[in-house]
């Protein structure tokens, strides 16, 4: 089998993913993700409890919550921006910028399989299974792999949190 243009890019999200992440550095990428993740969770989880604070500001409850949520997400977003910069200039202050931005690479290189794990997982699921590009694949049947692994071990450790 020979690579098709699917393969090709697979391969491009990965080597994208990996030379974004060697320019900003392993530093940056890993606070943005945790950054993003933890404003995602504090949403969530204090959204509905600012929102009782904007009844004087907004009357619709809905749009109270929503706005309450954005507030709390932006927010947590400046915050980890500014510890983001923080700690990026530590590490140029200690001259361990190389091998910051090595480990970012790999860094990347996971993120990029990641989506492409993500991305055919979903793909799996419609019409295009039936279609020459993707049965001709070289790299998708192994992706596949990974994406049905990962979607059996979060059926089972739902399945854990669920019992409990």
């Amino acid at each position: 089998m020979t690579f098709n243009w699917l393969d090709a890019v697979i391969f491009a999200v990965i080597a994208i993913s990996a030379l974004i992440s060697l320019t900003r550095g392993f530093i940056k990428e890993a606070l943005s993700l945790v950054t993003w993740l933890v404003a995602g969770v504090v949403a969530w989880m204090f959204g509905g409890d600012l929102s009782g604070y904007l009844t004087p500001y907004i009357d619709t409850p809905s749009l109270r919550v929503i706005s309450a949520c954005a507030l709390l997400f932006v927010a947590t977003l400046v915050a980890g921006g500014i510890v983001n910069f923080l700690l990026s200039q530590l590490v140029r202050a200690t001259g361990l910028t190389g091998t910051d931005r090595f480990l970012g690479m790999f860094f990347g290189a996971a993120r990029g399989i990641l989506l492409v794990v993500v991305a055919v997982g979903i793909l799996s699921l419609s019409p295009a299974v039936h279609d020459a590009w993707w049965r001709d694949s070289v790299l998708v049947p192994h992706f596949l792999l990974v994406a049905d692994w990962s979607k059996n071990l979060v059926l089972e450790l739902g399945q854990g949190v669920g019992s409990q």
